[in-house]
């Protein structure tokens, strides 16, 4: 009788002919409503462009309240994912079968041994190294102390 009920209270949603809804029927964005946001502070978030070598909006501009906001989300749904229960799920490495054909055995040798090799392969792909390292051009200048 209530399971009746509930059927006649709910609309029905519309779907094309193999039954796939029309519209979606759930967001992650309603989903995450329910979880509370957290806080980002400014030095936090002036930490954040400091590591990825970026120069943070001014405190108080609309760029720094939006993507104040942006981080929160992003962080309110690493805190969600954090939330699910995996107790008895099984990890399963199917990537290795799935993607087996797409590994170049060039780029990455059966050897381990030949580290020095494999270090060359990666960075003879990049635009700019110095004795075995990367060299990343960033926009300021770091405060070393």
């Amino acid at each position: 009788m209530i399971l009746l009920r509930l059927r006649l209270l709910r609309t029905p949603i519309p779907k094309d002919e193999y039954g796939i809804p029309l519209s979606p029927t759930w967001s992650v964005t309603k989903l995450l409503s329910s979880y509370p946001e957290p806080s980002i502070s400014p030095q936090t978030l002036n930490r954040l462009h400091e590591l990825a070598a970026l120069v943070p909006p001014a405190e108080g501009t609309p760029e720094h309240e939006t993507l104040r906001k942006e981080i929160s989300e992003l962080v309110r749904l690493v805190e969600a994912v954090k939330l699910v229960d995996t107790q008895g799920v099984s990890v399963s490495a199917r990537w290795d079968k799935e993607d087996a054909d797409k590994l170049n055995a060039e780029v990455i040798p059966d050897d381990l041994s030949n580290k020095g090799e494999r270090l060359d392969l990666l960075l003879r792909h990049a635009a700019r190294t110095q004795d075995g390292y990367y060299i990343v051009d960033a926009d300021r200048k770091r405060n070393v102390s």
